[in-house]
């Protein structure tokens, strides 16, 4: 798949934003005042930044209102319900802890769990899409939920519990990347089974469909050579685990907590760039490009 950088903006900021809104909707830190206000601003920037960006990958971006109308049976809907829900929610929840001094445990477990449903909502658009056998597995949804929570717990600055969490999430990582390289053989899908014409013998193209390049090919056909992939995603798992967690495990600085949140920042970008960019696309079959 083409790896747009609006969707790998909104899918890692949005990731980490509402990851932190669930650990403040569950207390940690329990923060009030001025100190709560710098949590909620960053969280709010990184996760409605990230719901921003994502518009700039519609065609119509004055027609995202209408993504909303087809929950029944769309997780693009459910998305973008849960993330206003969520939003509004913690919302409410942050005007206590800020204004008030007060901790709306309710309303903040509500948020929490509307947070973490945002982000399953998320990994469901891409899971449920049997056509890039890649991401159609459990891996996928435990990827990103493992990715939102580690990263949720690093910003919140819950060291205790980051640490483990990051580990968890490297795991989820590398899992995902070993059984996605297997996905596309082991679906079965070849040009044989395509066409049909599988029982006639061994199936395959004389010549290339198009001549030239098509939306097709522009979308849904992304090449990335192995050892190239294999760079990036030893870099991505040294910046989005192996680091943090280096420098978490060193001292309780705010300084070096600050560069391992940096750094996890970078190495899910990384990872989420590679999660689009290694997506093979049946329809890669149909131009001689899987």
């Amino acid at each position: 798949m083409h790896p747009a950088p609006s969707v790998i903006l909104f899918s890692t900021l949005s990731g980490l934003g509402f990851g932190l809104l669930a650990f403040l909707g569950f207390g940690m830190p329990s923060a009030t005042g001025f100190v709560s206000f710098v949590f909620f601003t960053i969280a709010y920037l990184l996760a409605v930044g990230g719901l921003i960006a994502s518009t700039f990958h519609l065609g119509h971006p004055e027609r995202a209102l209408k993504a909303f109308k087809q929950w029944r049976s769309s997780w693009l809907s459910r998305e973008g319900i849960c993330a206003v829900a969520a939003l509004l929610v913690m919302g409410i929840y942050a005007i206590g802890a800020i204004f008030m001094g007060q901790i709306w445990t309710p309303i903040g477990i509500i948020g929490a769990i509307l947070s973490i449903g945002t982000v399953f909502t998320t990994s469901m658009i891409y899971t449920q899409i049997k056509t890039v056998p890649r991401w159609h597995n459990v891996t996928t949804p435990i990827m990103f939920l493992t990715i939102c929570i580690a990263g949720g717990a690093l910003l919140s600055g819950e060291v205790a519990i980051a640490i483990p969490l990051l580990a968890i999430a490297g795991i989820a990582q590398i899992a995902h990347w070993v059984l996605g390289d297997k996905a596309l053989k082991n679906s079965g899908t070849t040009l044989a089974t395509a066409t049909g014409l599988g029982a006639r013998g061994d199936v395959r193209a004389f010549e290339p469909p198009h001549t030239g390049t098509n939306y097709l090919l522009k979308e849904f056909v992304h090449v990335i050579g192995r050892k190239h992939a294999a760079k990036l995603r030893i870099l991505a798992i040294v910046l989005m685990v192996g680091l943090p967690l280096v420098l978490l495990m060193m001292s309780h600085s705010h300084v070096l907590a600050a560069f391992a949140v940096l750094s996890h920042l970078i190495g899910v970008f990384a990872a989420r760039w590679l999660f689009f960019a290694e997506a093979e696309h049946v329809v890669g079959l149909y131009y001689g490009k899987r």
